[in-house]
């Protein structure tokens, strides 16, 4: 009797639990604790990049374009809404003919209702040197009448994969008449 409950119970609970196993291990895994050697990832570094960044909305050649705005947008005294896709060049001296490092590429939106506050998603494309092809993307507020503005670098990819850290803006040139503009970066970036 003892033995006819065993494989009773044997193949109610335990066959089922060895086929549910089995099956199992043959399904595709959805995530796996790894080691950052397994990626080629060494001792973490901090690089500086410094460059600066030409913002021009007007004329024949705009870099920045507005492509959206909110229906209150024009009368905002901080264009509240209005929504910019930038390409914006990346040089090594403010001279918007000075050597071409990469593009800043993304958007940037006026967010503030009380003053120039703008969210900036953008990514530093670079083009130079063995930066060519990495990019450092940063999220953050820019109050642009600040001196000095801070945002956050949320990642990268190339060189500056698993990249984290902070910018540092400020206005070396703006036309208040156009909107014209050639901003000063200081990048600090830990990366493997």
């Amino acid at each position: 009797m003892a033995i006819a409950t065993f494989k009773t119970l044997f193949s109610i609970f335990f066959i089922p639990l060895l086929f549910a196993s089995l099956i199992a291990s043959k399904e595709p895994r959805f995530h796996r604790s790894m080691s950052p050697k397994s990626l080629g990832l060494r001792k973490e570094k901090l690089s500086h990049l410094h460059f600066y960044f030409h913002d021009i909305v007007s004329g024949q050649n705009p870099t920045a374009v507005r492509v959206a705005q909110g229906a209150m947008t024009n009368k905002s005294p901080t264009a509240f809404g209005v929504v910019m896709m930038a390409d914006d060049p990346l040089t090594v001296g403010p001279e918007p003919n000075s050597k071409l490092v990469g593009k800043a590429q993304g958007i940037y939106a006026s967010a503030s209702q009380d003053e120039l506050g703008l969210l900036m998603v953008l990514n530093f494309a670079f083009i130079e040197g063995k930066y060519n092809g990495s990019t450092v993307s940063l999220l953050g507020r820019n109050a642009v009448f600040t001196g000095v503005r801070e945002m956050s670098i949320v990642g990268g990819s190339g060189v500056f994969r698993f990249a984290r850290g902070y910018a540092h803006a400020k206005t070396f040139w703006l036309n208040t008449t156009s909107g014209d503009a050639i901003v000063e970066y200081n990048v600090y970036v830990l990366h493997y």
